[in-house]
């Protein structure tokens, strides 16, 4: 069974019926008890960091998110992939989960629209598990404005827009796509259903 986390920000229905188009068990977490009882978890995520966090909070998730994720696998998704990590410096700093080691800061990408809106290709730098089955330079679908700054040993997969942007993370039990799978057709539930694959081990 994966959670799909609800703490109020995140598109989390369009990632639902993903994995019900795929026949994987889910269902809508909105509390700790059911996070804990699940085998996989997926952060979904649209919006600002600080709001995001906020919510999180509020809904009691932060610690839990972060004991089960050294237990099971948890994926997080666009703004969720961003919440992994240590901090983002969107409106201020504002700590994140810290499952991942380092920031989110905004892209810099000179003359190219903001957000980076849209289809883009994967360079595969670390294959992991999620990449089973993807080719060089698969088009998934991002919508974002910030970036993860992190270490190369973190990243699976990057995209370019100006600059280098992690597109894929990875450290341990937690993964991390600044695209949307659940909108990148059929490669995109490749990748869910390689995450679905973890989660039944």
């Amino acid at each position: 069974m994966i959670a799909v986390i609800d703490y109020g920000a995140g598109n989390l229905f369009s990632v639902k019926n993903a994995l019900d188009f795929l026949g994987v068990e889910n269902c809508i977490a909105k509390d700790a008890e059911t996070i804990q009882k699940a085998d996989g978890m997926i952060l979904p995520g649209v919006g600002a960091f600080p709001d995001a966090m906020e919510k999180l909070k509020e809904k009691n998730m932060v610690s839990v998110l972060c004991e089960e994720a050294t237990k099971k696998p948890l994926l997080g998704i666009c703004l969720g992939m961003q919440l992994l990590f240590e901090s983002s410096c969107e409106f201020g700093e504002t700590r994140g989960l810290g499952l991942i080691p380092g920031h989110v800061v905004p892209i810099h990408a000179k003359n190219l629209k903001i957000p980076h809106m849209g289809w883009n290709d994967l360079k595969i730098l670390h294959p992991c598990a999620m990449t089973q089955g993807i080719e060089e330079h698969t088009y998934m679908y991002f919508v974002h404005s910030f970036r993860a700054d992190t270490e190369d040993d973190y990243i699976s997969c990057y995209t370019e827009y100006g600059e280098q942007i992690p597109a894929l993370v990875h450290k341990g039990l937690v993964y991390g796509t600044q695209y949307h799978p659940e909108k990148s057709g059929a490669r995109g539930l490749k990748m869910l259903e390689n995450f679905a694959r973890l989660v039944e081990k």
